[in-house]
């Protein structure tokens, strides 16, 4: 688990995990990374995956984060252009 794995807004959480799961067409928040593990050819199991490379965790992290933010900017800026009408 990451160690800054922290929200500025606690509350947020059970809506940035449906957001995972929904961008990544994930079955539930808790598989995504499996998902997208499987889809880059890196094994990943429950549980201790202490023999997992520093790469291969940051290209399973990379691409669900980067998903993310990519949707979070993408809401924003919808946001902002109604705010504007």
């Amino acid at each position: 688990m990451a160690r800054r794995n922290k929200l500025l807004v606690p509350e947020a959480r059970a809506g940035l995990d449906q957001m995972k799961a929904e961008l990544l067409n994930s079955s539930s928040p808790d598989q995504t990374k499996y998902e997208v593990a499987k889809e880059q050819g890196i094994s990943l199991k429950e549980g201790n995956n202490g023999d997992l490379s520093t790469r291969d965790a940051g290209k399973i992290g990379g691409q669900i984060g980067g998903r993310m933010v990519k949707e979070l900017i993408r809401r924003a800026q919808q946001q902002m252009e109604q705010e504007q009408k």
